[in-house]
């Protein structure tokens, strides 16, 4: 067992008896990975081991080279490529992984020269949502997301399959095998395309049935692993699936938040990372506009992840709001996991980040500020009223009451007189019962 970033105990990125100096394990693992990376300065490879340990794969060494930009042809430099060679049949690695998305040349010229298979960055991470996917629509939107990052990288594997054309005009090569594969592979992609259509006709339908009920709506967004999901279920009371992964959560999960009485809708999204591939983010627009349409962004931030790496994990996730089209949207920022963090590391946190949130969702401290917050965040969605129902319409009142929680009441000979606030979206239901002040 290590420490994660997030703090908390977890298994071992490496089997036992490896590390990521390249030792050899004790226990060969079935897929050892040299992970190497080309970047301008810095050498911290571990958010693309930890991609790798949560995709099956033991990293059994590391290499970064320094460069402004990686190598057009091979990613690393050939000096590099040759000193990343050495040191894979040194660590008995037989997988490379990169932590940037290679072009099809890079990956292909990189393979060639040093023997193994490679990936990249983006390859983990789609095989991660593969693995994490358990809903229809996520498993079609993941599906989505490798056929059109793939279809770039087909290889013509079997060019003696190439049909012979017949009649003037078509002698010589026909529809070689690489070319049929991309035209299943195009058609399978325009078929994905209208099912999720389709997907997304059904969550317009749901959407506006909340939008009817014109209650306020919360989304939680925030890099992966932060503990968006312990959050919501610390808040609302339910029992969504919580790990200590990347990529967890990949579908949206809508609970009822109940703040001073009035219920609100927490949703839960999810998580961004680094480079977040752009395939995911078209195949996951659908559920990425609930973070569109939300009243209030709840961003959610690892305290525990130190202040370089924290910094960067909130710029990614700003990186991603925006290209998504939510950068305007108001938001919190909340500081969670602070119960692994020293009392002076809370106070340089507060002035830091004078505006945030530090909460625990593991232990509970900190929610009820959080609710404060949200609440004094959403206080201009609601519309001072006073009304005169009458006794005869109990059913309107009782209305007034789910959404405006706590009311003032007073029982008159008319009617029942009360003072309330209520969403200003819904202010004109309860028109005909409005009396002067």
């Amino acid at each position: 067992m290590e420490r994660t970033r997030s703090g908390r105990g977890a298994q071992s990125r490496y089997p036992k008896g490896a590390s990521a100096n390249g030792a050899q394990p004790t226990q060969k693992a079935a897929q050892r990975a040299l992970a190497v990376a080309a970047l301008p300065e810095g050498d911290d490879l571990a958010e693309l081991a930890e991609l790798l340990h949560t995709a099956g794969v033991a990293v059994v060494g590391e290499l970064v080279q320094h460069r402004a930009q990686p190598h057009p042809n091979t990613y690393l430099g050939p000096g590099k490529v040759a000193e990343a060679k050495a040191l894979a049949h040194e660590c008995d690695a037989n997988l490379v992984a990169c932590d940037d998305e290679l072009t099809p040349r890079q990956e292909r010229n990189l393979e060639e020269a040093l023997g193994l298979p490679v990936v990249d960055r983006t390859t983990v991470i789609l095989d991660i949502f593969a693995s994490h996917a358990g809903s229809a629509e996520g498993k079609l939107q993941v599906e989505l997301a490798q056929l059109e990052y793939n279809l770039a990288r087909m290889r013509g594997l079997w060019s003696h399959l190439e049909r012979l054309g017949g009649g003037i005009g078509t002698r010589g090569p026909g529809e070689t095998q690489i070319e049929t594969d991309r035209r299943l592979a195009r058609n399978r992609i325009s078929a994905l395309r209208r099912r999720l259509e389709q997907v997304k006709g059904t969550r317009a339908v749901q959407r506006a049935e909340r939008e009817r009920a014109a209650l306020p709506t919360v989304a939680r967004v925030g890099y992966t692993n932060a503990g968006k999901s312990t959050l919501l279920n610390a808040l609302t009371g339910s029992d969504v699936s919580v790990r200590d992964r990347l990529f967890h959560t990949l579908d949206p999960t809508t609970r009822t938040l109940r703040l001073a009485g009035r219920a609100h809708l927490l949703t839960d999204t999810v998580g961004f990372i680094s480079k977040l591939p752009h395939q995911l983010v078209d195949a996951f627009a659908a559920t990425l506009e609930e973070t569109r349409r939300a009243e209030l962004l709840v961003h959610v931030l690892d305290a525990s992840a130190g202040d370089a790496h924290a910094e960067t994990m909130r710029l990614a996730v700003e990186e991603t709001l925006h290209e998504i089209g939510a950068g305007e949207q108001p938001r919190v920022l909340v500081l969670n996991k602070v119960d692994l963090l020293s009392d002076e590391d809370r106070d340089a946190l507060r002035f830091s980040h004078p505006d945030a949130v530090l909460v625990s969702a593991e232990t509970g401290e900190g929610l009820s500020d959080l609710e404060a917050r949200i609440e004094h965040e959403l206080s201009h969605m609601l519309c001072p009223l006073e009304l005169l129902v009458p006794y005869a319409d109990g059913g309107s009142l009782a209305e007034l009451h789910e959404l405006a929680g706590e009311v003032t009441r007073e029982d008159t000979a008319e009617g029942v007189r009360v003072r309330a606030l209520v969403p200003a979206r819904l202010a004109e239901r309860f028109e005909r019962f409005a009396v002067a002040s």
